[in-house]
């Protein structure tokens, strides 16, 4: 009879032993206050999908967590593609959120293209929210001329609404600020006049909203308005301006290219004066002997001589009294 009861007994303690090393390995192994944690919220996770994400360096918590979120809400997902999600690098809290959005709004956004749009390092969650309420940008101030000079600086307030089904492949908000832009530049150059744009601003907005900016890129356009125009500088006097006194340098350069001229051919006017009168000068010198040939030849006579001088003298008269008249005039 001992021996039973002791046999029992050692059955009875070897049972416990087993049970209470189950417990402790199962509380070692399993994360407990998660896996309690989904159950008690109605989204039961099986334990051994709990250790499988442990072991794969998974953040369980996190995952729960989100799962437990999505049920809450309605959101079919599950652990498996959370996860799966996880290691892909994604962001599971915000692609849950904005699945949680997109179904409290009605917006038709799947799992899968969540999951993509996150993984495009897209902001899911900012472009549901965006879908929902529209976001307003403003551009920098655009500076643009009109047809008579005048420059106008204007800032565009645009309205945008995102495109769930674009954000993958479509352009961002920069390529929207750019077009805007150009839009502005292109109805401003074409206008007559500045006046006719401080009149009506609105034609800018009417012309860019036809124009269809918002093609393949990630967002609606909702409105275009015009949040301020200022009058900038007078580019078209500046250029006239500047065209004078480009001329002003030609007719400049001109001047002094004619100016060169003239005195080169002053120069060379000299430079004939002084040869013309060296040849006077040799041609003076040989009168002299000529006179004296002429005596010997008996072709002159003293008399001739004298009256050849006299006249020589009534001419250098004439010249000096000619010169003092027109001192004189002067």
């Amino acid at each position: 009879m001992n021996l039973l009861l002791s046999a029992g007994l050692w059955i009875t303690i070897s049972i416990l032993a087993v049970f209470m090393i189950f417990i402790a390995v199962f509380f070692g192994v399993v994360p407990v206050n998660v896996w309690v944690k989904a159950l008690v919220s109605n989204s039961y996770i099986s334990a051994r999908k709990l250790v499988g994400m442990k072991l794969r360096n998974v953040d369980v918590s996190l995952i729960v967590n989100c799962y437990i979120n999505a049920k809450k809400a309605g959101v079919k997902v599950s652990v498996s593609d959370l996860e799966t999600h996880y290691m892909a690098g994604g962001n599971v809290e915000r692609v849950v959120d904005a699945l949680i959005v997109a179904h409290g709004a009605k917006i038709k956004l799947t799992l899968e293209n969540a999951k993509a749009i996150d993984l495009a390092n897209r902001d899911i969650l900012l472009a549901v929210q965006n879908c929902v309420t529209p976001v307003v940008i403003t551009t920098p101030p655009i500076s643009a001329v009109a047809c008579d000079g005048i420059e106008l600086i204007c800032k565009v307030r645009i309205t945008l609404l995102s495109n769930i089904e674009k954000l993958i492949g479509g352009a961002g908000e920069e390529t929207i600020l750019a077009r805007v832009g150009e839009g502005v530049v292109t109805v401003v150059g074409s206008s007559k006049t500045h006046q006719m744009i401080l009149e009506n601003p609105d034609i800018i907005s009417k012309t860019i909203i036809t124009k269809g900016l918002d093609e393949d890129t990630a967002f609606h356009i909702l409105s275009i308005d015009i949040a301020d125009v200022d009058i900038g500088r007078n580019i078209g006097a500046k250029l006239q301006a500047e065209q004078a006194e480009a001329d002003v340098q030609i007719a400049n350069a001109k001047a002094e290219e004619r100016k060169a001229l003239a005195i080169a051919v002053e120069q060379e006017m000299r430079a004939k004066t002084q040869e013309m009168k060296a040849q006077l000068v040799s041609a003076e010198s040989e009168v002299p002997k000529a006179i004296s040939v002429a005596f010997r030849n008996g072709n002159i006579g003293v008399m001739d001589y004298y009256r050849m001088q006299n006249m020589k003298a009534d001419t250098a008269m004439r010249n000096s009294i000619g010169d003092l008249g027109g001192n004189n005039n002067d």
